[in-house]
């Protein structure tokens, strides 16, 4: 029987796509080379477990990383961008997705939160509609770990005093979350509800994934 669900944040219940004017605008380079620079996995790593304390300290990170010399004006201009991004994200939630977490609570599952995530991505995050809607949640900045190690699992997993046999993960796939979850002892939903991956990237992520769904209502037929 399946006592609680677990879910991913980014690209599973809420899309931080890029605005009209965004981060790399600033610096007049590409998305894709901002991306390049701004998801360094040494950089990401040390942020997302909460090793860098202020805002302003992981915009100088990424940005002094790259070969460009910025002035401290267009700095803070990167940082108010990147946190508008993340607001609007959080903010603006799928309708779909509320209905479904409301149902799920309704069917007396519990519903957790594990997300890979730094102090700008979290900075608005009591002022979504999500939040009243998890009974735990647990961002690696505030834990010092990240999917898919599975202490993170492991310590969702206890802050709802559930079993893994107990437990769904669901999840974009992103970070071989399934994968970590999978090793916790997790069941796991791939989800493309909010996107859709490459042939490639789904047969990666099928391989860890006991379920697949398109549309987020599939999700109430495994805990029926």
């Amino acid at each position: 029987m399946i006592k609680a669900i677990f879910f991913d944040l980014f690209f599973t219940l809420v899309y931080p796509c890029y605005l009209d004017e965004n981060e790399y605008n600033i610096i007049g380079i590409s998305s894709s080379e901002w991306e390049k620079y701004a998801e360094n996995r040494m950089l990401y790593n040390e942020r997302a477990k909460g090793k860098i304390k202020t805002e302003r300290e992981i915009i100088d990170k990424i940005v002094n990383s790259m070969p460009y010399i910025l002035t401290d004006e267009q700095k803070q201009s990167i940082l108010q961008k990147r946190e508008e991004r993340m607001k609007r994200a959080l903010l603006t939630v799928d309708n779909k997705i509320i209905e479904i977490l409301g149902r799920i609570h309704v069917k007396g599952v519990k519903t957790g939160l594990i997300s890979n995530a730094d102090i700008i991505d979290i900075k608005y995050w009591n002022e979504s509609p999500l939040c009243e809607l998890f009974d735990s949640v647990i961002f690696s900045c505030d834990v010092g770990m990240l999917k898919p190690e599975t202490g993170i699992y492991q310590l969702a997993m206890k802050t709802l005093n559930v079993k893994p046999e107990e437990s769904i993960f669901v999840g974009d796939g992103g970070s071989n979350e399934l994968c970590g979850a999978q090793n916790a002892g997790m069941k796991t939903i791939f989800t493309e509800y909010l996107d859709c991956k490459t042939v490639n990237q789904k047969e990666k992520i099928n391989k860890y994934a006991d379920y697949h769904i398109n549309s987020f209502d599939e999700i109430l037929k495994y805990i029926d």
